[in-house]
Parts: C-alpha cells; structure tokens; sequence
C-alpha cells in the first residue's frame, strides 16, 4: 500500500498517535504561523555588540599536524566549488542557488515558508539536497581552515556565502525557514564561523556590526522559541533546536531576549537529552546515527555554557558522559557502531576534513572531556574538532569531587533497557542482537521493523548486514524496503511486516520483543534469547549462541502458533562472494589484502534462493549512506512456520 505523507488518510493516522497536549500545542502553532504571515516584526537594533565567546589561547596549537593536512584539503576542494551530499556530487558551490536541487533539477517555490510543500518532491525537489547545505557546515570547515593557516581567501569566500544566504533566505521566506532542526544547526554553525574567523579583520563587520546578520540571528532563535517539536515529536530534532536555540543565545547574547531564550533553552535541553537517552546511555530512538548527533550537539552545547559562563545542570553532563561510554562499549574492533534504525549523516558540528572517523573523534572528545575507562577501545585517528572541544568544555570532575556516578567497571554487553546485546568473539567477531523496542515515542520514526535481527561482522567488515536507510522522501517503495522486516535479517510471516506503518516516519502498531537471555560473560559461549509479539497470535523467538573456541555462531528460530507462511532472510555485506548451493553458502572476502571466508549453514525445511540488485520489488540492496545504494547479495529461504520445528542457521569462520 502507498503510503502519501501529507495526505487526509496520514493526517488521521498521525493525529491518532498524539496526545491532546500535543494537539493543544499544534492548534497555537497553527495559529502563530497564520498571524505571522502578516505581522512579521522587525528585528532589535543592536549597537555595542562583541563576541567574546573566543577560543583560549594555544588551542589551534593543539590540533594534530595530519587532522589539519585533511582539513585543509577538504577547504580548498570546497573552495574550488566541489561537494558531495547524500551520493549526488556537486561542482557549484562556489556561488550556490540556495533552493536548487541537483538531484532532481528542480528549485523550490518561494513564497511564506510554511506554505512550501517541502514533502512533495514534484514540487520542489529533494528537500535534503536542498537542506543540508545550509546548514553551513561546509562554511564552519573553511572557516577552521582559516583559523589554523589564516588564509584570508577561506574567511573571504565565508563571508560571500553568508552575505549571499541571508540575500536570499530573508525571515520566514522559502524553505529554509520550514524546520527547526535546519534553523538549529545553522545557528550553531554561525556561532563557529565567527569564533574560528575571530582573527580576520571582517569578522565583526560581518557578524556584530552587520544588521543583516543580527537580523536573522534575531529571527531564527525566535522562530526556534515560537514553534519546538514536542510531544510525539520530540526527538533529536528538539535537541537540535534547543542545542543552536541555546549555543546562539550564550555567544550572540545581544537582545533583550537573550537572557530568556538562553534560559528557556538550557532547560528544554536537560529535559530532553534525558528523555531522548535510556539509563544506559543508548539513545532511545534506537537509532545509531542520531546517538552520535545527539552527543555531538550536547557536547557543543555545553561547550557554549563553560565559554560563557552559564552554569549547566549536573544531569547535562551525566547524560553525555553516559552516552559516551555506551558508544565505547559498543563500537566493534575497528570503532564501528552499529547500524541500526535511521540514518541520514546528520551532524551537530563539522570542523575535519574528509578521512576523519566520526565515531573515533567522539570518543577522543570523550577522553579528553571525561576521561577514558581501562576497557575502552584505542583511539589511533586523529581530528580538528577534539581539541577545540576540549579547550571550551570544563573538564569533568575526577574521583572525590564529582557527583556520585558509576560507570561500567568492565565493558558492558547488554543494555537491558534498549535491548540490545552485543556479542563478541576471537579474531574480531562483533554480533549485535535486536531485542528492544519499536523506537521512540508513539510515532517511532526512525525505527525499522527489525525485531529479533541481528547484525554481525569479522574484524569490521560486514557478513550478516543491516541494509541501511538509503532515503526517506521521494522514493515510497524504497523507504518501505530498507525498513522493512524483510530488509533485515530476520523473520518475515505472511508477507507482513511486524509493525504496521503509517507512512515514512510513522508507525501505528509497535511490535514488542522481551530479552529472555542475555550472558556474554561465559568466555567460551555467548548466549541471547528474546521474543516478540508482532505476528499475533503467532510469537517468533530467536536464539543466538556465539562460540569462541570454533568460532561459531548459531541462530536458531521458532515460531509458536498456527501454520504461516513465512520467509527467513540473511543479506550479506557488499563486500561478500557467495557461491549457494542448496542450503550452504561458501563466503568469501577480503580484508587488508588477506582472503577471509565463512561458511553459512541455512534451515534446510526452508527453500533457498540467492537475490541481488532487484529493483520489483527491491530486494538485495547495502546503502552505505545516505542517497547510496548498491547491489548485495540476500539470502532469502522460503517455507512454512507451524509451531513443530526449530529452524536452524549456522555461521562457521574460518582461519
């Protein structure tokens, strides 16, 4: 069934999964964007503003000899024009149309923002082509580069792209006044342009002295007051809004609002990084790329507060101390995370150049910010954006001066509240099973129907594979794919997914798994077991046993209830040969030059067949980010789950 957001059937749908609070708060939202169609005030008249939110002295000193080479290469590819967002390369970015979509050809409609159809891509293209851009992150790269080598044609051409953006974008004109996470991180990438061009002579005349910039800084943190995400809403979007809302009200604190909206914000932020985060330091959307968003705004965020002074709630940082541990904890041997839910390569704060390893760099900003445990994985890469972190953020409290916290005296492998359990073997086996819920609150957006599948690698590279996103507006049958229960690796019965949705970011049933067993603290074997309901009457249950000494993984599944179709997947990564005979696969890869391979042992009871690049209906897709894809090989077994017989799936690697 096509599902059209935005639609009379979507809008029943998504107002069925709202609270009346929420509904109350739309109804004023409503409300506020028809009276500010034709009352859109002036902004303050500043006189006498100054930033003072500079770096301290000696911090560009610090930055790593080879972070900054990178850094530099991907400025000056940049200033010759050239970029790539979400796999569509770009060689006009030395003087941007704002509103052009490559990607499509089309541009965007002008007119009050928010009478833009931004989700009708007929009308005006891929809104994250168009998007992502301006979130300026590209400008907060040249003007790092400028900050480390003062080169004054980086802070120059900075300064032609703002002054062109405000031009074209003036308040509550186009689409880039539609979505708070985009007005957000542009703020927060404002905050950095000015402090890392700090030393060039226009900085002050293009910022503090400029009544066009106020005048949209004024405007975008009023927005951001005026309309927060909330209720079903309110996941990391709020947080990117709460994190620019408050990093621009601490270094541009220039209005007679700045004290409120600093305010307002800072509290929004605790409330929501808490509600955003399990006990354990996971992110609750389930969501691995947004963990990482979500941690990179926090800790920018309060890297603005210590900058400014502003005293920041205790739970802020325990929050983010939390969550960087969980992110250490589940990192496989090469600080690969896992690839789970959503992801669209968003990120809070852009200093490196191409090359620089996101996850490593959180984890070094972690060290320098709280301090590594014993048992965290090796950071070796190096990058611009640790130690211009680390020179604002206070650092965290050591033992007999901070608040009573305890952290994970070894490395944890079950996160009971999220669900997820991470086994591990000799050689680099890395095996994450999914047993918790179906996303964040009651929309669940960025979740997958992926109860009970798992995730496993050799030494980083991928065997059984979680697809990906690929995309989500635009292409209908492709969103449906990579969050399929089919496009992962688990069970699908009578052609259905375990969770119902209601359109590209809205799930209307949420199948609910339970963790039986999770013991990875037997040396010799590893052990999961866990549940779900999502094909009532029926319970599909699944079994994980990972064994060190042969190396072996066993998979074994069942499904109580009466006679089903059902159909058993495994994809594996594109890196992956398989040669399929009957209901044996030989792999075969290749890691650092060495020939690896595995055998892979299916349920016999089931019909097997090998699918690669098929597009009706798609099946036999990796993307490795977003706006990518390419051709993998699916293993897909076809039969019937009555109740009476254990399907059996073995992994055996070898060498």
């Amino acid at each position: 069934m096509t599902v059209i957001s935005g639609s009379p059937g979507w809008y029943l749908r998504r107002l069925s999964r709202m609270g009346p609070r929420e509904v109350g708060g739309r109804v004023g939202d409503a409300v506020r964007r028809r009276r500010w169609r034709s009352a859109l005030p002036e902004g303050p008249r500043v006189t006498g503003a100054r930033f003072t939110a500079v770096l301290p002295a000696g911090t560009l000193a610090a930055i790593p000899p080879d972070a900054a080479k990178r850094l530099v290469a991907e400025a000056d590819r940049l200033m010759g024009g050239h970029a790539e967002y979400f796999g569509v390369v770009r060689d006009d970015l030395a003087d941007p149309d704002w509103w052009y979509d490559p990607k499509t050809g089309r541009r965007a409609p002008s007119g009050y923002a928010f009478d833009v159809p931004y989700r009708d891509e007929d009308a005006v293209g891929d809104i994250k082509q168009i998007w992502e851009p301006s979130r300026h992150q590209y400008l907060t790269v040249l003007a790092a580069a400028y900050a480390i080598g003062g080169d004054e044609r980086y802070a120059e051409r900075v300064a032609e792209h703002l002054r062109s953006w405000w031009a074209a974008n003036p308040p509550l004109r186009g689409v880039h006044w539609i979505s708070g996470i985009e007005l957000g991180i542009r703020l927060l990438s404002w905050v950095w342009v000015r402090r890392l061009l700090d030393g060039w002579p226009g900085a002050a005349g293009l910022f503090e002295g400029n009544p066009v910039a106020v005048n949209q800084i004024w405007h975008h943190q009023r927005w951001l007051a005026a309309f927060p995400s909330r209720g079903s809403s309110a996941n990391n979007h709020v947080i990117a809004e709460t994190a620019g809302q408050f990093a621009a009200a601490c270094a541009f604190g220039w209005f007679p609002s700045s004290a409120r909206w600093r305010f307002g914000a800072l509290r929004s932020l605790e409330r929501h990084l808490r509600a955003n985060t399990f006990a354990s330091g996971l992110n609750r959307e389930l969501a691995t790329e947004y963990h990482g968003l979500v941690l990179e705004l926090g800790l920018a965020a309060v890297a603005e507060a210590d900058a400014a002074g502003v005293p920041v709630p205790a739970s802020i940082r325990l929050v983010l101390l939390r969550m960087t541990d969980a992110l250490a904890a589940v990192v496989d041997n090469r600080l690969r995370p896992p690839r789970q839910g959503d992801a669209d390569e968003g990120h809070g704060l852009v200093v490196d150049g191409t090359g620089t390893d996101r996850w490593g760099s959180l984890l070094a900003t972690g060290d320098a910010v709280f301090g590594r445990l014993a048992w965290w994985p090796e950071v070796t890469g190096t990058d611009v954006r640790t130690p211009l972190l680390a020179a604002l953020i206070r650092p965290y409290p050591k033992n007999g001066t901070a608040p009573s916290v305890a952290r994970p005296a070894s490395r944890p492998a079950h996160f009971a509240d999220a669900g997820m359990t991470v086994l591990r073997g000799p050689g680099g086996i890395w095996c994450r099973c999914d047993g918790g819920p179906h996303g964040f609150l009651s929309i669940a957006a960025h979740a997958h129907a992926d109860a009970l599948s798992v995730e496993v690698r050799h030494d980083g590279v991928d065997v059984l594979a979680d697809p990906g996103t690929y995309c989500y507006h635009g292409q209908p049958e492709w969103r449906r794919y990579f969050r399929s229960t089919l496009g992962h690796n688990t069970l699908q019965l009578d052609g259905a997914d375990q969770s119902v949705s209601g359109g590209p970011f809205l799930w209307t049933r949420h199948a609910r798994s339970r963790v039986l067993v999770a013991d990875a603290s037997d040396e010799g074997v590893a052990r999961w077991c866990a549940e779900h309901d999502g094909y009532q009457p029926s319970v599909h249950r699944r079994r994980v046993e990972l064994t060190a000494s042969t190396r072996e993984l066993r998979v074994v599944d069942d499904v109580r209830g009466p006679r089903r179709d059902m159909r058993l997947a495994f994809h594996l990564g594109p890196t992956i040969t398989a040669d399929l005979v009957g209901n044996r696969a030989q792999l075969t890869w290749t890691r650092d030059g060495e020939d690896r391979s595995a055998v892979l042992d299916l349920p016999g009871q089931l019909s097997w067949r090998a699918h690669r690049g098929e597009s009706d209906p798609p099946l036999g897709w990796y993307s490795p980010g977003f706006g990518r894809k390419e051709p993998t090989t699916t293993l897909v077994g076809t039969g019937f789950a009555d109740g009476a017989e254990e399907f059996i799936t073995v992994l055996r690697f070898h060498g």
